[in-house]
């Protein structure tokens, strides 16, 4: 009786074998472990980023609203989010928020009743959040620094009102990118006085009275109650930004 030939070891697959290997023939357990892999996160990421890029890309002179998600209806703050976003919305504004409730909610509700776009740009949190009622485009995103990415790249203004480590998050990076020149002409709104006064005291008198910044950088933000002097402001910028254009455009065009 002759021997059987004893089976060869089989060898690995080649590239374009693993390339052209079905899904469903792949080992789960392989298919679950690259999913958890920094190039899958890559390519995650940068679905994100198009995504917001595309859905985004028409938007034009908006205003990001932050605040409180634990805002009520019937809070001083939410009806001037509410009364502040209507009047930006009648000036051409969209209005972009986090897209949950409090002064979100607030913000893209006076963005509908001022005939303006209502944009929510929503994260993935360990607790459920949910889009609120009145956005009209929503994007849900699961990396916060891919969601900031979103919201100053299409806003031209920021307005901050009384909230937690989220307002505070956003806040210090429109400082920073505005007093770092990376946005320029571009206004940071600090709306409720008395809850804002003792950061803005603390900045003047121990970070710009230690040297940690400049005086003028005291000048990035304003600190109002009232929703008709946000507005000036924010539409002074839209201004001044449109000259700076149009004076960049004509040093340029050919001669």
């Amino acid at each position: 009786m002759s021997e059987q030939p004893s089976a060869s070891p089989r060898s690995p697959l080649t590239e374009d074998e693993q390339l052209l290997t079905p899904p469903q023939v792949m080992p789960i357990e392989r298919r679950a472990s690259f999913t958890s892999t920094d190039p899958w996160r890559v390519l995650r990421i940068m679905g994100e980023f198009v995504e917001g890029f595309d859905t985004l890309s028409d938007v034009r002179n908006a205003v990001t609203v932050f605040g409180s998600a634990r805002t009520v209806e019937g809070d001083r703050y939410y009806a001037a989010a509410q009364e502040t976003s209507r009047m930006l919305a009648k000036e051409g504004f969209a209005i972009i928020t986090g897209g949950g409730p409090g002064i979100m909610e607030a913000a893209n509700r006076g963005a509908k009743e001022g005939g303006g776009l209502s944009i929510g740009c929503n994260i993935e949190l360990p607790f459920e959040q949910g889009t609120n009622q009145w956005v009209e485009r929503s994007i849900n995103f699961r990396y916060f620094f891919v969601r900031k990415t979103m919201f100053v790249k299409y806003s031209t203004a920021f307005i901050a009102f009384p909230g937690g480590y989220g307002t505070m998050d956003e806040l210090f990076e429109a400082l920073t990118l505005v007093q770092t020149g990376k946005v320029k002409q571009f206004p940071v709104v600090l709306f409720g006085r008395e809850y804002w006064r003792g950061l803005a005291e603390w900045l003047k008198e121990r970070v710009a009275g230690e040297g940690k910044i400049s005086p003028e950088d005291l000048n990035l933000f304003l600190v109002t109650d009232e929703p008709k002097e946000t507005l000036r402001w924010i539409i002074e910028a839209r201004e001044r930004r449109t000259r700076a254009f149009r004076a960049m455009s004509t040093a340029q065009a050919p001669r």
